[in-house]
């Protein structure tokens, strides 16, 4: 039986659909276990290069893992912090492990670029997203602590412990 027979009868009153089982988003161990394998596997096999793009990457995800589930956070970005370290950085740079070293690193293959070019410019893309997304979030929290500074001041006026003008008063 097809999709649209399937359909059909369901329609008509027949069977009830089947369940999809839907796989539970990765916890924030699994994330940073992504990127730390990642590091991991190119470990002495790439150059200086990669390695620092990567870890910059790693840097930023292993940041933000903590900071997903916060309000502020919009799920697109949370979706780009997760989708980079568990799918768009291990599947950049297996693409560019699985080359003979020699072809990756100097055989031009597109754009008048080599294997490796393209890597560092897609772990370019991907650190430059990452610390858009960051700085964002950061901002968010900037912005909310101010609010609650602005809040305290209006509730509470000034604080006794500011230092009257001229400075301390000095006993003689």
């Amino acid at each position: 039986m097809g999709w649209w027979d399937d359909l059909t009868d369901r329609l008509r009153g027949g069977r009830e659909p089947e369940p999809v089982a839907v796989p539970a988003p990765p916890t924030g161990q699994e994330i940073v276990a992504a990127v730390r394998r990642v590091e991991q596997d190119i470990e002495g096999r790439v150059p200086a290069a990669v390695t620092a793009r990567v870890a910059r990457i790693s840097r930023v995800v292993q940041d933000m893992v903590p900071r997903l589930d916060r309000p502020g956070i919009g799920s697109r970005q949370a979706h780009t912090v997760v989708a980079t370290a568990t799918s768009y950085l291990p599947e950049a740079v297996g693409s560019y492990l699985r080359l003979p070293r020699d072809f990756a690193d100097r055989r031009v293959v597109a754009q008048g670029k080599t294997s490796l070019m393209l890597l560092c410019d897609q772990l370019d893309l991907l650190g430059v997203t990452l610390a858009k997304i960051s700085d964002a979030v950061s901002h968010q929290d900037a912005d909310a602590l101010v609010a609650h500074g602005a809040f305290l001041a209006e509730k509470f006026g000034t604080s006794s412990l500011e230092l009257p003008p001229g400075g301390p008063a000095v006993a003689s």
